[in-house]
């Protein structure tokens, strides 16, 4: 039997091709995917493992820079006293935060994968610092050079002596450049910017003069690690924590192993809707093959194989088949982990260096899931095919379903769907992530109930489309309907896998169109501002930024969204969960420039010194127009705030509004990370032209207007489908090859009857046409399937967080649906071209004979 099988494998090779280009595929993904993360976490690893190679001890301090009782970081006489430390060989502190480059235009050097970060040069005794190894130049000694990495360098055509301009979060400031640098800092190998000041001017920009948040301790030789560690900690901070170097680098080996773990999980996940779709192709494969051979197979019983054995030779031919294309698989998975490595590069994510790691993991796994999805998928063929009686079969009688069989089927099949939109209607009903965990059960049990009951509803659903393919196309749209249905499993086994891809394709259609258009009215809707300013790494503006906005022309009203925190006080003691966040904001102003909806009191109460209250927030806590409420602020002073009034909530601002006049005292550097400015008239070229002039044409700062703010939330929406449409791709690729089989294989059993129809008169032109529309009708009746399905699973998803989502409406994409289905028109024509080929190069007194 084992070698029966294997020659009925080469015997119809051609007829598996199929079979085994969707096993490669999926193959090719999971092995690709595990690949390339082992790939990327080694490389990681040991770059991680790089940076800690001289340190012994690792110091982070945490200080809080509006608390005058905590420091805001290392001072440098604790530094000292940690470098005269016996054991100690050097002591570099580092202190950093955000640094814009502009290039000779004035604009900012985007890091495109990495965020633009300026740092201190921190030499030691031989006037070189171990962190940056310099190809030009010399790091910065004074308070007006400043030195680039090389990719920065590069890509502003920057010499040495130049003159830079650099954005922090205060103004535009000047710098000679002083030298260019190498280093191993993971952000500027995924393709960031770094620039070096000169300690006193790093720390006078991102923290406090004479404090580093960071410091690095190098031992002498002979020095123990852990013993230097015990001797720094009783020097530091209440608000720093120290750790031996092999600590640290250990411990950001589990971040990179964490963080590529959920990247693995999504593509596998994804790689594993590709087997799945997989599997139908592969059923259909063998159901078919199982079929054209109910003769050799009956006479196989008639001689004495058992029905185990039947089954056993079925799978094994399987078997053969899944480990042919698990090897292929493989090989592809090498190459496609490769070509991801290079893509990364070439959109500017630099990965370190480092050797394709190559382990037994995606062996097994590329072996295991090839083998096991197609001996699985074959299973229920080769189990049909034991069946067969032997003397039915040497009659020619194929096995057909009997009435019993196809009442249980659908019955199930019923009952699964049901149960599966039940579950889907609850969880939209319950809302939030337990709501969702329902929603996903629900459209598992949906997607098997429609897959069972799809052979039942390929009858009604082509019916609907066949009167589109009898008027314009006469008999070939006729027959192609027709033979759409003469074979429901078959038909309906090819449409689901169709079925599924669109499915998901149009659930995260809908989904995302909804929020995205929800967004864009709330954008409308909120904003009476005629721009936003903010900063191009979405970190916080200075306060001069908010000044010279405040003297610029043409201004008439302008107001910062600045982010503070309270804790609420109840008899004299901090309340428990009684921290609330607010919005600093200037009184007059914050009314033209946000559409705040009061509910009780009124927003003038601000320049009172009074709060504005969110109404959900004032529900929650019992508030209402003049309660007082006891706080304590960042710098730990306490005072009394009253409510002035209650808001409808809003999402471009906190749950409670404060005046920036009531905060400001107990903050030593503002967080604003929005301004708000309201122009004379309106947003126009001029108006904008005179905010970026004001700002000292700044590249680090962006000034917004309404399309985009709308188009940043939109473009977000869009750049995540695209990447999902992608990732779901190589399933729709799959389906395609499904359409491919199931019509070269269907033409292939139908030789005698498309000789006949030949003879009678239906010439090469219509017998293509009418295979490609059969290939249509299959294609539009998954793609109609899956784009129903997806649209509820779309409402489903939606009504979890509809509240979170002010203005959320379902919206239909109408568009993209029709999109859709074109496309799944397409796929028929193109995945007929084969077949239709070939079923029209048949000659016809060769095809009548044929049995």
């Amino acid at each position: 039997m084992f070698r029966t099988a294997l020659r009925n494998v080469l015997a119809h090779k051609a007829r598996l091709l199929m079979t085994v280009l969707a096993v490669m595929l999926g193959v090719a993904f999971v092995s690709g995917t595990l690949i390339f993360t082992d790939t990327l976490g080694n490389a990681f690893r040991n770059q991680s493992a790089k940076n800690y190679d001289d340190v012994a001890v690792a110091v982070t301090a945490y200080g809080n820079r509006n608390d005058p009782t905590e420091a805001p970081g290392v001072s440098q006489k604790t530094l000292d006293r940690i470098r005269d430390l016996d054991g100690v060989a050097e002591v570099h502190g580092r202190v950093d935060g955000f640094a814009g480059v502009a290039d000779p235009d004035g604009k900012l050097i985007d890091g495109t994968f990495g965020s633009p970060k300026g740092t201190n040069f921190s030499p030691g005794e031989d006037g070189k610092d171990p962190a940056y190894t310099f190809i030009d130049g010399s790091g910065p000694l004074k308070a007006d050079q400043i030195a680039l990495d090389e990719g920065t360098a590069a890509k502003g055509a920057y010499k040495i002596g130049d003159r830079i301009r650099v954005a922090t979060n205060g103004p535009v400031k000047e710098f000679t450049l002083s030298g260019v640098f190498t280093t191993e800092d993971g952000e500027v190998q995924a393709g960031g910017s770094l620039v070096l000041f000169e300690t006193s001017v790093a720390q006078k920009q991102y923290l406090k003069p004479g404090y580093y948040r960071d410091v690095a301790v190098t031992a002498a030789p002979g020095a123990d690690d852990r013993n230097l560690l015990k001797a720094v900690e009783p020097l530091l901070p209440d608000t720093a924590e120290a750790k031996t170097g092999q600590a640290l680098a250990d411990e950001q080996a589990k971040d990179i192993e964490s963080g590529l773990g959920a990247l693995k999980q999504v593509l596998l996940g994804f790689a594993g809707i590709a087997l799945f779709v997989g599997i139908f192709l592969i059923s259909n494969t063998f159901s078919m093959l199982v079929a054209q051979r109910t003769k050799e197979l009956a006479l196989m019983r008639a001689i004495g194989a058992s029905r185990k054995q039947i089954t056993r030779s079925v799978l094994v031919e399987a078997a053969v088949v899944g480990a042919i294309a698990s090897a292929i698989g493989f090989v592809i998975g090498i190459g496609l982990a490769l070509g991801l490595r290079l893509g990364m590069a070439a959109f500017g994510m630099n990965v370190p260096p480092g050797p394709l790691v190559v382990t037994t993991t995606p062996v097994i796994a590329a072996l295991a899931v090839g083998v096991v999805i197609t001996m699985l998928a074959a299973w229920l063929p080769g189990r049909r095919a034991a069946k067969i009686p032997p003397v039915a079969a040497m009659s020619s009688v194929h096995a057909v379903a009997t009435t019993k069989s196809l009442v249980v089927r659908n019955s199930i099949g019923a009952f699964i769907t049901a149960l599966g939109a039940a579950a889907i209607v609850w969880g939209a009903g319950m809302g939030g992530d337990d709501g969702r965990i329902r929603i996903a059960a629900g459209a598992f049990l949906a997607l098997i109930g429609i897959i069972i009951l799809i052979p039942l509803l390929s009858r009604p659903v082509i019916a609907l489309i066949r009167p589109l393919l009898t008027g314009p196309f006469g008999v070939s749209g006729k027959l192609a309907g027709q033979n759409a249905v003469r074979n429901p499993r078959r038909t309906g086994a090819t449409a689901s896998a169709l079925a599924i891809g669109l499915t998901l394709v149009t659930g995260l259609s809908v989904l995302g169109v909804t929020v995205g258009q929800a967004l864009d009215k709330m954008t409308t809707d909120n904003i009476k501002a005629d721009y936003m300013v903010v900063m191009a790494n979405g970190g916080d503006l200075d306060q001069s930024t908010l000044t010279a906005l405040e003297k610029a022309d043409g201004v008439s009203a302008v107001s910062p969204q600045q982010s503070v925190y309270f804790e609420l006080r109840k008899g004299g003691k901090a309340e428990r969960d009684g921290f609330v966040s607010a919005s600093a904001v200037t009184p007059g102003a914050i009314e033209q420039v946000l559409n705040i909806g009061v509910v009780q009191g009124s927003l003038g109460s601000l320049a009172e010194g009074r709060i504005a209250v969110a109404e959900k927030t004032a529900e929650k806590r019992g508030w209402k127009v003049g309660t007082d409420i006891p706080v304590t602020f960042g710098d730990k002073k306490q005072d009394t705030l009253t409510v002035g009034a209650v808001y409808k909530d809003n999402e471009f601002v906190s749950p409670v509004i404060v005046s920036t006049k009531v905060v400001n005292p107990h903050e030593a550097k503002p967080f604003i990370p929005q301004i708000f400015v309201k122009m004379e008239g309106g947003r126009t070229e001029a108006n904008e032209k005179a905010l970026i002039s004001a700002l000292g044409e700044n590249p680090a700062i962006t000034v917004m207007d309404h399309q985009d703010i709308r188009d940043q939330f939109g473009g977000m929406i869009n750049l995540m489908l695209n990447i999902l449409y992608g990732l779901l791709a190589m399933a729709l690729l799959i389906a395609v090859l499904g359409v491919v089989n199931t019509l070269a294989m269907s033409v292939f059993e139908r030789q005698q009857e498309i000789g006949m129809l030949r003879a009678i008169g239906l010439d090469r032109r219509r017998v293509k046409r009418m295979i490609r529309l059969e290939a249509v009708v299959i294609a539009l009746f998954g793609a109609l399937i899956g784009i129903g399905l997806g649209a509820f699973l779309g409402w489903a998803i939606g009504e979890t967080i509809r509240a979170s989502i002010p203005g959320y409406q379902l919206v239909l994409p109408w568009d993209r649906i029709g999109i859709f289905l074109v496309l799944a028109g397409l796929v028929g024509v193109l995945a007929s071209l084969w077949p239709a080929r070939s079923a029209a190069k048949l000659n016809m007194l060769t095809a009548i004979k044929t049995e």
